[in-house]
């Protein structure tokens, strides 16, 4: 299955990223919305970010013209029916997804391949809601899609090799990463980094410490440039939050905080003003929510087979920046010391203990 051609169904921050990154890398794309001007305003930012890249000296001003005049504008599905892929990158919402499925089937021919960028909902579920299931996949891009690496590939129920075989080789041909992962809620790097999100959150529920100072624990024991809730300002609390919500299916640890939910249900943000120190011992109480947050889920994940350690880690490097990768992490900090972070939070949550928490000290070797 060669693809040449790519129609991008959403012209949002995720979908307007998506196409300026595979134009840039040789492909046509044909990107539509409901909204003209969401539409205009996206390849208006592609144009800018090209812009950008030939002032830094990362492309060639024929380069950069030649990649604006890759993309094309459509406010219809029709026009996407010579399509050899077709990216659909909506909001986050089940049925809307679906529709946009449904309407799809009968415009596409029948070898197009399809994909969604859905970051939590199941492509197997979706992939109902389109003719020809095997030609159906997910394609999970990270924001910013037009510069972040990696890109999760999940298989649904139905998709056939000769789909995962195009995809991955599309990837690698728009200059990402693939990172082939299981069908489950969250697949590999979502199912912890929510979590992760929402451990912080618990953390100042608690009282424990603030938005910034607990960004600050997480700077020190991940090794990331940003904390949690600078994060979630980027991406937005409201859309951070709904994802965890599409992971309550998985149990009540993956249940949102009581303030995460205050602050997505009101479209507001986190505030995260320079922080005062904290005391040692209350900065390893934060530590202790935040790891244990964190490993829990990559264990479950890794007992599930959604995804190897070493891709695991790679995501979390690519895609989230963490200098620490936590299937790394748990290595060094050894099974005892992964058993005292995660075990409160089995006994709380009526969560079973991890059959991988046998293999921590060797998960990275084993």
């Amino acid at each position: 299955m060669e693809i040449r051609r790519v129609g991008v169904i959403g012209a949002g921050t995720m979908g307007g990223g998506i196409a300026t990154a595979t134009a840039q890398h040789g492909f046509e794309v044909v990107i539509t919305d409901i909204s003209a001007d969401m539409v205009d305003k996206a390849i208006e930012g592609a144009q800018s970010f090209y812009a950008r890249a030939v002032e830094k000296g990362r492309m060639n001003a024929d380069a950069a013209e030649a990649a604006g005049g890759r993309l094309a504008k459509s406010s219809g599905l029709d026009d996407l029916a010579d399509c050899d892929l077709v990216i659909e990158a909506v909001f986050e919402d089940f049925d809307l997804k679906s529709e946009v499925f449904s309407k799809l089937s009968a415009v596409l021919r029948d070898d197009s391949l399809v994909a969604t960028n859905t970051s939590c909902l199941k492509v197997s579920d979706l992939a109902h809601h389109i003719s020809g299931p095997e030609r159906f996949l997910g394609l999970h891009y990270f924001s910013p899609a037009q510069i972040n690496p990696l890109v999760e590939v999940v298989r649904g129920d139905k998709t056939d090799e000769a789909a995962m075989a195009a995809a991955t080789a599309f990837c690698e041909a728009t200059g990402k990463h693939p990172l082939v992962c299981k069908d489950t809620y969250g697949f590999a790097i979502n199912r912890f980094f929510c979590p992760y999100t929402n451990a912080a959150a618990r953390a100042m529920d608690e009282g424990l410490a603030t938005p910034a100072q607990i960004d600050e624990v997480a700077k020190d024991r991940f090794g990331v440039a940003a904390g949690p809730f600078f994060v979630m300002n980027i991406i937005k609390p409201r859309i951070n939050l709904n994802a965890i919500r599409n992971l309550s299916a998985l149990g009540l640890f993956y249940t949102p905080a009581k303030s995460m939910i205050e602050v997505g249900d009101a479209g507001d943000s986190w505030i995260v003003t320079k922080p005062d120190p904290l005391a040692a011992d209350t900065a390893a109480k934060v530590a202790d929510i935040l790891l244990g947050g964190t490993f829990l889920p990559v264990l479950e994940e890794l007992d599930e087979e959604v995804a190897t350690p070493e891709a695991i880690d790679m995501g979390a490097e690519l895609a989230l920046k963490f200098g620490k990768p936590p299937c790394k992490l748990m290595d060094e900090l050894g099974r005892d010391e992964v058993a005292r972070l995660i075990e409160p939070l089995c006994m709380r949550y009526q969560v079973a203990t991890p059959q991988s928490l046998a293999r921590v000290g060797s998960l990275r070797n084993g």
